[in-house]
């Protein structure tokens, strides 16, 4: 049984990222350029702050490819930090691997919606920038380059992903069961609905001019999954629970639903259970098909063949133009908290980490379904599997 795995280390101004990916089979076709596409998307949307526009996210592979396959051996990656040294204050003295001398500016004014305060008392630290540097959301990319590579295995099989902006700042876009994915990535807060897209544009403007900031909420697709994926034999196994936690785990998400989320609390029974249509409805090539897809492609902890449908809510970024009033860690007394250049809203951006997360996901779950040391091997494998998942009778 495969698995697929990953590592990150490094901090918001050190000198870069550094990840290790594990679980590949050989003879994957991989390069960099896989990988740049979602790094770029990563970095755009409307709302998002200065860092974006100092450094272009390069991921860089170091291990694990020769001559644009994979070997089956861990992969390693890098992504500099490039306004390591450019930005503004002192990052190579601040950030220096050894001890300096003199005095080191440090950072005691907590930021409410961190992981400031608990972060120091957890670890004993009396520099905050000890928590913030490893706690900033600039770990994403990282998984978003992990991601590309999850990404990657998982179109040799003709599984597709897309993401895209709900709401923002209360402002909630149509519904839309066909989304226009290229119109997606062309509109600058990656939505759907041209006319909602205006407005969460203009509620990120108000919150801009009055030094605050905006959430919001993003969808996940992704299409071409087999039924099968996961398992309801243990809480650790089942597909929606580890998306869920993948999803929980990005900096700034709160909330997971699938589907219809939880606005199917709200219906009964008979208006939320997906019908499974009889098989002479079903689609040419498909075995198995659902009338509807409230549950978000997945039942009992298991892929259901059809599109899988994640929905997540993305806090508002708690590091504010105009702070909010905190404490120091020093003393304990009421100053202004800490504030260091930040983005106004990261929705559009987030759909994007949401995406890698769930590759990764599926990446893990669909090795361990189909899993073999090479590309050929797991191929043969799921190719199988689908001769054996139609009517009983039939088989």
């Amino acid at each position: 049984m495969g698995h697929f795995r990953f590592l990150t280390a490094g901090e918001s101004h050190g000198v870069g990222l550094t990840m290790i990916v594990e679980g590949l089979p050989a003879g994957l076709p991989l390069s960099e350029a896989d990988i740049a596409v979602d790094m770029g998307r990563r970095q755009g949307g409307y709302g998002r702050g200065g860092r974006m526009k100092m450094e272009a996210d390069q991921a860089r592979v170091t291990s694990g490819v020769r001559h644009g396959r994979t070997l089956g051996s861990p992969i390693a990656l890098w992504i500099e930090n490039q306004v390591h040294g450019k930005d503004g204050p002192d990052w190579p003295r601040l950030m220096a691997l050894e001890a300096v001398e003199g005095p080191v500016e440090r950072v005691t004014r907590l930021r409410p919606g961190h992981a400031d305060l608990p972060g120091a008392i957890k670890y004993g630290f009396d520099d905050v920038r000890d928590v913030l540097e490893r706690a900033s959301a600039r770990e994403t990319a990282a998984r978003v380059a992990v991601g590309g590579i999850a990404k990657r295995l998982l179109a040799e099989f003709g599984v597709t992903f897309g993401s895209h902006t709900v709401s923002i700042g209360g402002v909630v876009a149509g519904v839309i069961d066909e989304v226009d994915w290229a119109a997606v990535e062309a509109d600058r807060v990656r939505c759907a609905d041209p006319v909602a897209s205006a407005a969460m544009i203009e509620a990120i403007d108000a919150a801009k001019h009055e030094g605050d900031t905006v959430g919001g909420e993003v969808e996940v697709r992704v299409a071409g999954l087999p039924m099968g994926l996961g398992s309801y034999v243990h809480w650790d196994r089942k597909l929606d629970g580890r998306i869920a936690q993948a999803i929980c785990s990005i900096n700034a998400f709160k909330g997971v639903g699938f589907g219809g989320g939880l606005a199917n609390v709200a219906r009964r029974g008979s208006q939320v259970h997906d019908v499974i249509l009889p098989r002479d409805q079903w689609a040419s090539g498909r075995a198995w098909q659902h009338k509807t897809n409230n549950h978000g492609g997945i039942e009992g902890g298991i892929s259901t063949g059809e599109t899988l449908v994640v929905r997540c809510a993305v806090k508002p970024i708690p590091t504010l133009a105009h702070p909010l009033p905190s404490v120091d860690l020093d003393t304990g007394e009421e100053v202004a908290a800490h504030y260091e250049r930040s983005d106004v809203c990261v929705v559009p951006a987030a759909g994007v980490v949401a995406e890698a997360m769930v590759a990764i996901v599926l990446a893990d779950a669909w090795l361990e379904k189909f899993g073999g040391d090479t590309l050929a091997e797991i191929r043969a494998n799921h190719d199988h599997y689908l001769t054996t998942i139609g009517p009983r009778a039939l088989e």
